[in-house]
């Protein structure tokens, strides 16, 4: 069993915006483009066009419908690795191949350590870690970690892949140990989601729900001046129940 380093002030992560996702998959495709020449190198892929491609991807993203009649709406939902403050995945792997950086926070796996047991892939409850069928080893994301120190980029893209690709910035990338940062700041005014809190590993990654401002719009007999009232969230509770489902698979 792999111990954890003490908890540290630094935590990168990110926050995703489930009312401005678009489910385009740019985040997905930037990630492998990225990731199949850099840390997680190489991503396997298998009959890639035939009729059964399969390989690892380490940014997934997923479709649900919430609401119903008029109220309605599709709401894309990106999953990847959460870079947990208390990971399962690095408690229970035998080597020591997955581990958390005492610096920033980062989860990765070291492909020289790693024995392919899967049983970090089984002690995480969000379906984050890949199994590379070709490497015989786990994957995951890295938050692009040769990218965001890569002092030879320019500072705009010192960012992860998928957020630098993101066409309607619906992913941002920083410091969640800062309570001043903009990713801070902006978790706390949209009242940002843990996934699965009640697991308790404490995901440093945040979802931002729907904005109330838009469900209102959607909802009938919303003529009146008065100012619209805050969402009870039933249709966010709802998203992260389907999430919850697609998890516990």
């Amino acid at each position: 069993m792999t111990a954890l380093p003490a908890p540290s002030a630094k935590k990168l992560g990110l926050v995703i915006d489930l009312d401005t996702c678009v489910g385009c998959q740019a985040c997905a495709t930037s990630c492998k483009e990225w990731n199949t020449s850099g840390y997680s190198a190489p991503l396997s892929d298998h009959d890639p066009y035939g009729s059964d491609p399969h390989g690892a991807w380490l940014n997934r993203i997923h479709a649900y419908d919430v609401g119903e009649g008029a109220t309605s709406r599709t709401v894309h939902f990106p999953r990847s690795c959460l870079h947990c403050e208390t990971p399962a995945c690095v408690t229970v792997c035998p080597t020591g191949a997955s581990y958390k950086r005492a610096e920033d926070g980062i989860v990765l796996v070291n492909p020289d350590t790693c024995i392919g047991c899967k049983l970090c892939s089984w002690a995480c409850p969000y379906g984050a870690r890949e199994y590379d069928y070709a490497d015989g080893v786990m994957k995951k994301c890295t938050l692009c970690v040769d990218r965001i120190y890569n002092e030879t980029l320019e500072p705009a893209d010192r960012v992860p892949a998928c957020v630098k690709a993101c066409p309607t910035g619906a992913r941002h990338f920083g410091d969640l140990g800062d309570e001043t940062s903009a990713v801070s700041q902006l978790v706390k005014a949209r009242e940002g989601y843990d996934l699965l809190p009640e697991m308790g590993y404490k995901p440093v990654n945040k979802y931002l729900p729907p904005r109330a401002k838009r469900d209102a719009a959607t909802t009938p007999n919303t003529t009146s001046t008065a100012a619209p009232a805050k969402s009870d969230g039933s249709a966010t509770e709802k998203l992260f129940a389907w999430a919850d489902k697609l998890l516990s698979r």
